[in-house]
């Protein structure tokens, strides 16, 4: 019997409803370890990195924001459906790789789990989200800053859950040694909030956007050379699960050989995705410099307007003029065009390399719309801005 509902509506009901239900079965996990009062505990300390995560990463967005719903099904995913798929099967590899009948002695479990199990298990539950959005939402990924974005969104909501079941398990294990209240800096709670929420709270969004960088890069290439297509997210996979890998060894190290990593590894990679991101923003507007003048010459925009969207300073100054003008409701008309322009502009680079997706005029039309609707509050500070 056919389904009465149209198959992307079925796909969003039953995501809808199985997310949820992940997040419970986590969250009825994560709480028999922990206890009801470690569980609450490790919630409320989890939560204080997560807004400052999700704040980069809009900023890393912000010239061709990605929609709420796309950001919330990451978040979601990496929460929830991530989150249970590791605490099964991490579980259950170890036991199945450490039995009588394997070749691995069980003592050497701990370090197999830390090393190899958890970050192959986890990079790619959490890349199962990138994947499902680069094959469902292809419009959505129109070059690295997209697969960071969504990598890194993913991986925060990962980070969030398990942040929940170490705090709360480091206050569980204090409360049971009787630590809470008596010395704060020297307990387990105090470490593991230190290590994960202070020294490295970016560390899963930084694997994972790896995996996302592979996914960008193989969305910009022309859609016929189908083996760098596939080899390309493959590759950023492998490079998250290797860097995942060596994070989790130094946690067996001595502080000399924990700091050597952090040093050595961690910050020059976290450096160097700062730097690719902020070269790939740069990208996205010499995209909007080159590809919205064929907009203009048919009439959609003024001849200014190009090289006035191009510039980071001048659209920003754009949206003061249009909040002083109008307020709110101004402010937002010029982001909207902003965003939208950008959009088609990427849109149309993807075209110009054969990378755009079947629906690319449907796409192209909605996003002339967006900028014909935002044009009548948006247009005059859009001018004006590019007159100063």
């Amino acid at each position: 019997m056919r389904s009465p509902f149209p198959p992307r509506l079925t796909a969003r009901r039953a995501i809808a409803v199985s997310l949820p239900l992940c997040g419970l079965v986590v969250a009825g996990l994560v709480c028999r370890e922990t206890g009801a009062e470690g569980f609450w505990t490790g919630l409320l300390l989890a939560l204080l990195p997560v807004p400052f995560l999700l704040g980069a990463l809009r900023w890393v967005d912000a010239q061709a924001p990605k929609p709420w719903r796309t950001l919330a099904f990451a978040f979601g995913w990496g929460a929830c459906a991530a989150t249970l798929f590791a605490l099964l099967a991490n579980g259950l590899l170890v036991r199945w790789l450490t039995d009588e009948a394997a070749t691995i002695a069980p003592r050497h479990a701990n370090t197999l789990e830390l090393t190899v199990i958890a970050p192959v298990v986890e990079e790619t539950s959490k890349a199962v989200a990138v994947l499902l959005l680069f094959l469902r939402r292809p419009h959505a990924f129109n070059g690295i800053l997209a697969g960071i974005v969504t990598a890194g969104v993913t991986a925060t909501g990962f980070a969030f859950t398990e942040n929940i079941l170490y705090l709360g398990s480091a206050f569980a294990q204090d409360r049971s040694a009787g630590l809470v209240g008596v010395d704060l800096l020297g307990s387990r709670t105090a470490v593991t909030f230190f290590v994960r929420v202070v020294v490295a709270p970016a560390a899963h969004p930084m694997f994972t956007a790896l995996t996302g960088v592979g996914f960008g890069l193989a969305a910009v290439l022309a859609r016929h050379r189908r083996a760098p297509r596939a080899l390309l997210p493959l590759g950023g996979l492998a490079a998250a699960m290797g860097l995942h890998s060596a994070w989790n060894a130094s946690a067996s190290m001595d502080l000399s050989g924990f700091g050597a990593m952090y040093g050595l590894v961690m910050l020059p990679a976290f450096g160097l995705l700062c730097w690719l991101t902020v070269w790939a923003r740069q990208r996205q507007l010499s995209a909007v410099r080159e590809m919205l003048p064929l907009y203009a010459a048919a009439g959609w925009l003024s001849a200014a307007e190009p090289p006035m969207l191009g510039s980071a300073r001048r659209r920003s100054l754009a949206r003061r003029l249009a909040h002083k003008e109008h307020g709110q409701a101004g402010w937002r008309a010029v982001a909207g065009y902003q965003a939208a322009a950008t959009s088609l502009a990427l849109l149309r680079e993807q075209a110009e390399r054969g990378a755009a997706s079947p629906d690319f005029a449907a796409r192209e039309r909605e996003l002339l719309d967006r900028v014909r609707r935002h044009r009548e509050l948006a247009g005059p500070p859009t001018v004006a801005a590019a007159r100063l």
